[in-house]
């Protein structure tokens, strides 16, 4: 089946935006450019993205597979359960263009404030509700303190994962393709699990 002109063109103006963003920058890039490189008109591209911003917001959520529904963990096994959501890996297929143009975004965001605000909160909201859910669960089944500050819990386990990717993988990726979001989740099991979760790999009862 034939695809519907203005998705193709769609795809077209993403791929080639991501190009451009990753070879000449994402000052350097303008729209201009993004409708020869890609084909398609820039008055039909405004009518996708009101704006360049709008358009690379929407290359970082290709990119990180943000647009894919996460699956909700609950398996009875906290660490189980965090390390999953940790480990959460964008599709592998885009891993040399992230590299490319993340540290790009990254210094693009820090002179473009409002802009970075929106990205983190996009990129950071599913991981810390999802980790709020199961730590919430938790709670209720014993496993955790009910005096437990979710905000802090989480900030606790997702900065380990910040600081690994900007300073340690994006710059020289691991050669066994090491993700610590396992080792963060036990290092969090350790030291906040109640006596009467008996150790990081015991799993709590489930809810009916």
């Amino acid at each position: 089946m034939t695809r519907p002109r203005s998705e193709e063109a769609h795809e077209k103006v993403i791929h080639a935006a991501l190009a451009l963003f990753g070879e000449r920058g994402i000052e350097a890039t303008s729209m201009d450019a993004i409708a020869r490189a890609s084909g398609v008109s820039k008055a039909t591209i405004y009518k996708h993205w009101a704006d360049k911003e709008a358009l690379l917001m929407e290359v970082m959520v290709f990119l990180h597979g943000l647009d894919e529904e996460r699956e909700d963990y609950d398996t009875g096994d906290l660490q189980r359960d965090l390390a999953a959501v940790l480990s959460h890996k964008p599709p592998g297929e885009q891993e040399d263009a992230r590299r490319r143009l993340v540290p790009t975004f990254i210094a693009y965001s820090a002179v473009h404030p409002e802009f970075g605000t929106a990205w983190r909160h996009r990129v950071t909201e599913p991981p810390r509700q999802a980790l709020k859910r199961i730590l919430e669960r938790s709670i209720r089944r014993g496993l955790l303190k009910p005096d437990v500050d979710l905000d802090v819990a989480v900030a606790l386990m997702l900065g380990p994962l910040l600081y690994w990717h900007i300073f340690v993988n994006c710059k020289q990726p691991s050669p066994d393709d090491r993700h610590i979001g396992p080792e963060v989740a036990e290092a969090f099991c350790r030291a906040f699990l109640t006596g009467r979760a008996g150790g990081c790999d015991q799993p709590g009862k489930r809810e009916g």
